[in-house]
């Protein structure tokens, strides 16, 4: 017999602490997705509370159960069709008033119902005073306090999540009246819907379809199996319009107001000695017109400077473990047994994959370290402060958000584009995303920056190429909405929530997500391409390497020359002719192809060959690097990749690459994403064309003025 599981959903307004409730009562048993045919974040997860199994489902952050944007849209449907047994409706203490509204529209519902005021010490601190049984009272739902972040009331929230589930009736929340014409309009649809005999009313009242249809909600007024009720619903709407001047719509959201307004004034009282908040004097200083904008690019200078000088010690210890693996390997292998294998496992494997997983540090710091700004509030006073500056670009506030993910992938980043209403600020935003530095090409600043700058350099270089990136997205940005997406601008509203502290708990969740995220990409296409690029680097394999294969003979023959000489010489000219395989490698052939167009930016076949990879995930860029580099005899093998870049290129090369890796053509999987949210293959290859042109012409600026002025010919010290 299979075990009963509890469905839980918890909802409640965006910023309220909803998924630190989450994350404290399901740890790390929860799993992160998608809702079917949308791009809005799906999370569910499990906990036991004694014989208990409960699953939990962390709605998206919503302020109504209205149809107008895709989080409320995803929201009323997975209440509909998820078979949700329970509702925890999140509440920010702060701001109860406001996060209400969503309550009095949870009610209908007519699911058992727990508020939970969460973060309660913030509203202490506020000086607000709360009598919590009058709440329950008014709401007709069981009241809880939390403090998310600390794990306050977690426990008290178990217990009487527990306690409901074993109710024989559990107690339902109170429904609002909204006056006497519309409960009689309300009551009449009500037992048409019955009629009907519909699936959906088995678990949703009547009721709530019912006041739907009278509020006109596109979600519900589309149904087919509503189709026959809409001219009654209609009838009914202007009935109450004449009768009450208003139409139905607004006149049930003024009732809500006025139960919300009446619960507050009853049930909190502010006590006297409300100072101001420590988060409306912050914001006097970093949301200031004129220190706002240093205040962020300083912010992610910080960031920057965190990932390279912290990251560096387990960058260290990875490389030394990946190098002691493939001298191991290369000591218990039998010699001239299988030798292609060998090479493929020791070259294409752990040079390639294992080149891209000494990362994994750096990666997992600069994402702890947006989510800890994230988490105090901070990232939302940056898009607060970018919105002014980005309208100087004709592009919509809301761009900013998804332009943030972008920092992470640009496939998140795309599709959180859904949120923005506007089709031109939304295509504009699309075009230009891949501008931003996303975390698949961390791994390329990671390699080149330590190898050829300073440590007093490393941070300002990894931020000069952030900030490139914004700065040719928004001119970008600029150009298309003055031509292809010509249109005015719309007004952007951002919520700004009160500075906190964010959790260990939470930080620690969202990297262990980033890792599982690469780790799955390195252990999948990083390997594959890993593969496939040993291959095209070993085949056709050349067998006559001419005066050097000659030279070489002599010298492993020699009798005369002094021991360290002739090793020196034989390390010098096994170079050689692994430099000359590599040429003649499908890989070098494809290499020296592409060199005809790209050396006048400074690149060689090798860089050239290891960008053709890059378009399948900019990691791979790495990956080809590592095995072009790889050395077989076992002097040169402990010179690190970074050691051999370094006699290969100069600085002002290095920053080429890197520039041009930052600005061509994003991965496969972005151009996939790109042709779907845009559903235009034109759009596609214009934006394909656009970052080839913006890059190669950035590029051939950048190298030339260098070698002009002398710039970037030595290591910077």
């Amino acid at each position: 017999m299979n075990e009963r599981i509890w469905r839980v959903a918890l909802a409640g307004n965006p910023n309220c602490g909803k998924t630190t409730i989450f994350n404290a009562l399901t740890g790390t048993r929860q799993h992160v997705g998608n809702y079917p045919g949308v791009t809005v974040e799906r999370k569910c997860g499990t906990c036991r509370i004694q014989d208990l199994s409960v699953e939990l489902v962390d709605l998206p952050g919503i302020y109504s159960l209205s149809s107008s944007s895709p989080e409320e849209k995803v929201a009323f449907r997975e209440l509909l069709h998820g078979e949700i047994d329970m509702i925890l409706n999140v509440i920010d203490s702060s701001n109860a008033q406001r996060n209400l509204y969503l309550t009095t529209q949870l009610a209908e519902l007519d699911l058992p119902m727990v508020l939970v005021f969460n973060m309660i010490d913030d509203a202490e601190k506020r000086g607000l005073e709360f009598d919590f049984e009058k709440f329950s009272g008014f709401f007709g739902a069981p009241v809880i306090t939390t403090v998310g972040f600390s794990g306050q009331g977690i426990d008290q929230l178990r217990d009487i999540i527990y306690r409901i589930a074993h109710e024989a009736n559990p107690p339902r929340p109170v429904k609002p009246k909204y006056g006497p014409k519309t409960d009689q309009a309300i009551r009449a649809l009500t037992e048409k819907i019955r009629e009907l005999q519909r699936p959906e009313t088995r678990r949703i009242p009547a009721r709530y379809f019912a006041i739907k249809l009278l509020e006109n909600d596109s979600e519900i007024c589309s149904r087919p199996e509503f189709a026959s009720l809409l001219p009654e619903a209609e009838q009914w709407r202007q009935a109450i319009t004449t009768r009450n001047g208003l139409n139905s719509e607004v006149l049930m959201a003024d009732y809500r107001y006025g139960v919300i307004a009446g619960a507050c004034r009853e049930a909190i009282h502010v006590s006297n000695d409300v100072r101001r908040q420590l988060s409306d004097s912050i914001d006097r200083v970093v949301t200031n017109r004129f220190f706002g904008v240093p205040i962020f690019l300083l912010m992610m200078y910080l960031v920057f400077m965190f990932t390279f000088v912290v990251g560096q010690y387990p960058m260290d210890w990875l490389e030394a473990l990946f190098g002691a693996l493939a001298d191991g390997i290369n000591a218990i292998w039998p010699a001239g047994q299988a030798e292609f294998f060998r090479r493929l496992l020791v070259e294409g494997i752990i040079g390639g994959v294992g080149g891209v997983l000494v990362f994994l540090p750096n990666i997992l710091l600069l994402f702890m370290a947006i989510a800890f700004l994230e988490g105090t509030g901070y990232m939302a006073r940056a898009a607060f402060v970018m919105d002014g500056f980005m309208h100087m670009f004709g592009l919509h506030g809301k761009s900013f958000i998804p332009m943030l993910l972008g920092f992470g992938c640009s496939v998140p980043a795309i599709m959180a584009t859904r949120t923005i209403e506007s089709e031109r600020d939304r295509l504009t935003t699309i075009m230009i995303i891949p501008f931003m530095s996303c975390g698949a090409r961390l791994p390329i600043y990671s390699l080149i920056i330590p190898a050829f700058f300073a440590v007093r350099y490393q941070a300002l270089m990894m931020w000069i190429m952030y900030v490139i990136g914004v700065v040719v997205a928004l001119c970008c940005a600029l150009l298309l909405k003055s031509t292809l997406f010509r249109g005015e601008g719309e007004v952007f509203v951002m919520e700004l929530p009160p500075y906190r502290m964010p959790t260990l708990r939470s930080i620690l969740i969202q990297m262990w997500e980033r890792a599982v995220m690469y780790l799955h990409k390195a252990g999948t296409l990083i390997l594959g391409a890993s593969v496939i690029l040993f291959i095209i680097n070993t085949f056709p394999e050349k067998t006559d390497f001419g005066a050097t294969g000659e030279k070489l003979a002599a010298v492993e023959q020699s009798t005369t020359l002094p021991a360290a000489e002739k090793e020196a010489a034989i390390a010098e000219l096994n170079g050689e002719i692994k430099a000359q395989k590599l040429e003649y490698s499908t890989a070098g052939r494809l290499g020296r192809a592409l060199s005809v167009v790209l050396s006048p930016i400074g690149f060689d076949w090798k860089v050239s060959s290891a960008l053709i990879g890059a378009f399948a995930a900019k990691e791979v860029f790495v990956a080809q690097l590592g095995v072009l580099f790889s050395i077989e005899d076992a002097e040169a093998s402990a010179d690190s990749l970074q050691m051999r870049l370094r006699q290969a290129y100069t600085p002002l090369q290095a920053f080429c690459i890197m520039l041009f890796c930052l600005l061509t053509i994003p991965c496969m999987a972005t151009v996939a994403i790109v042709r779907r949210e845009t559903n235009s293959w034109k759009l596609t290859f214009f934006q394909m064309g656009m970052y080839t042109v913006v890059a190669y012409g950035l590029t051939f600026i950048a190298y030339r003025i260098g070698l002009l002025l002398g710039i970037g010919t030595t290591f910077l010290s």
